[in-house]
């Protein structure tokens, strides 16, 4: 009985044995069939095996790591994610997982995920076993870089490039990271080599064009964004910088164009459709057009109230609704201007001896008008017509008090369209110089033919 006991207890051993024997045959043999069926793009047929093989061993690594990649070429990344992170919780990479090509994989998965933290760690533990591979540092640089960790970024692109030169997007987000901090030249160096290796790096061309614009050289400027407008995500705002370009130029005509163009591709109400009207509504102003320039900035104001000075620059110009006459004086063309400023002198009793034009307007020489003291001796006054928005500064008063002494001119009379600040009053107050606001200049246009 003890013997048959014996026998039986032997058979079951050899036959668990057999068992795992075979078992340990066939597996791998499985697993490769599954490897093959994943060069063959038969993800379907990958998966339900992969199903098979992990309902009888849930730990082996070499099946989860094949049903994640066939979840991630059948476009499931989220499910391959999860596959890949089992693998990693298992640890082993004794079969066909390479662990390097792992790491990458799930790294990738993260970043697509927004599990920065996590790719990270991969990306370091990648460096550890290929501490010589530039991508790796770039790829942690962009990490950092993208959670505003920008000296820890510089650093590692920084690596990225000394070990390979030839790098051109390492070169481009150290170039961005340099024109970031101000640091103009090196920025500069960077991004040349940028657009060396790689010409179409459109992003590298764009900044180059903002760095060239920052030091005034607008022609070259203009061509490397140019280059950059060829570029969908690029064209609205590089049109943007063009035309700033153009106005800095004084170009206004080909800055209308460009603008209008960059509005004409813009979403409305986007930085690039509020920056290009706004220098749009800027050319108007400078070109007289101001019902066109409120028109632009009535627009930026319904979609931005804090838009720059818009809303100071509708207040300066509220008038022009209700006062047709200080409308014109702002919009008429220059020498109808100069027309109306002569009767505007008529009107306060002076004679127009001479004119000529000053930067924001005119200057005449008058004189008493002869009709009413007939035995004086005409004393001549120099007055200057600034039709302007912007406040007048104490420099401005300063400017014609100096005309009048190179002249010999003892009186003078400063008319604007806008104000005067509280410096340019204190310096006139002790000079014989007289300055009307726009107040004073609306009274005296009321009397005047227009």
């Amino acid at each position: 009985m003890g013997l048959i006991i014996a026998i039986i207890i032997l058979g079951i051993a050899i036959a668990v044995v057999a068992y795992f024997l075979l078992r340990s045959i066939l597996v791998p043999k499985r697993v490769d069939s599954l490897q093959s069926l994943l060069r063959q793009g038969k993800q379907q047929a990958v998966i339900k095996a992969a199903k098979q093989l992990l309902q009888k061993d849930s730990r082996n690594a070499d099946a989860h790591y094949l049903l994640g990649l066939a979840y991630e070429q059948d476009d499931k990344q989220e499910l391959a994610l999860m596959e890949l992170k089992t693998v990693n919780d298992i640890g082993n990479f004794d079969g066909i997982v390479d662990e390097v090509p792992f790491r990458k994989k799930i790294a990738e998965l993260y970043l697509k995920f927004n599990q920065a933290e996590e790719a990270l760690k991969e990306y370091l533990l990648l460096l550890k076993r290929e501490p010589e591979n530039a991508d790796f540092y770039f790829l942690i640089g962009k990490i950092f870089e993208d959670r505003n960790r920008n000296d820890k970024a510089g650093g590692y692109y920084k690596k990225a490039v000394d070990l390979d030169p030839r790098n051109a997007e390492a070169h481009t987000r150290l170039g961005l990271l340099l024109y970031r901090a101000k640091r103009a030249p090196e920025a500069r160096a960077e991004l040349d080599l940028a657009v060396k290796l790689k010409p179409e790096n459109y992003e590298a061309w764009y900044y180059i064009g903002k760095l060239l614009k920052d030091n005034r050289d607008c022609i070259a400027a203009m061509s490397a964004f140019e280059k950059s407008s060829r570029a969908q995500e690029f064209k609205a705002k590089s049109l943007v910088e063009r035309g700033g370009c153009l106005i800095s130029m004084n170009s206004f005509e080909r800055a209308i164009s460009e603008l209008e163009r960059a509005i004409k591709i813009s979403e409305a109400g986007s930085n690039e459709d509020l920056y290009a009207r706004y220098f749009l509504a800027h050319c108007h102003e400078k070109m007289r057009h101001i019902e066109r320039a409120v028109e632009h900035w009535e627009y930026i104001y319904t979609k931005k109230r804090n838009f720059r000075d818009v809303a100071e620059k509708l207040g300066k110009y509220q008038e022009l609704r209700t006062d047709d006459r200080l409308k014109d004086f702002l919009t008429i063309g220059h020498d109808e201007f100069v027309s109306v400023c002569k009767r505007v002198t008529e009107v306060m009793g002076l004679d127009v001896r001479d004119n000529r034009d000053v930067e924001g307007g005119c200057e005449i020489i008058a004189v008493e008008n002869t009709s009413k003291w007939r035995n004086a001796r005409a004393m001549p006054k120099l007055i200057r017509y600034l039709r302007v928005t912007d406040t007048i500064d104490e420099s401005t008063v300063r400017d014609a008090h100096e005309e009048m002494r190179k002249q010999g001119i003892t009186r003078g009379l400063i008319v604007t369209s806008s104000m005067f600040s509280r410096l340019a009053q204190d310096y006139a107050e002790s000079r014989p110089i007289d300055l009307f606001n726009k107040e004073k200049l609306q009274s005296l246009l009321q009397q005047v033919e227009m």
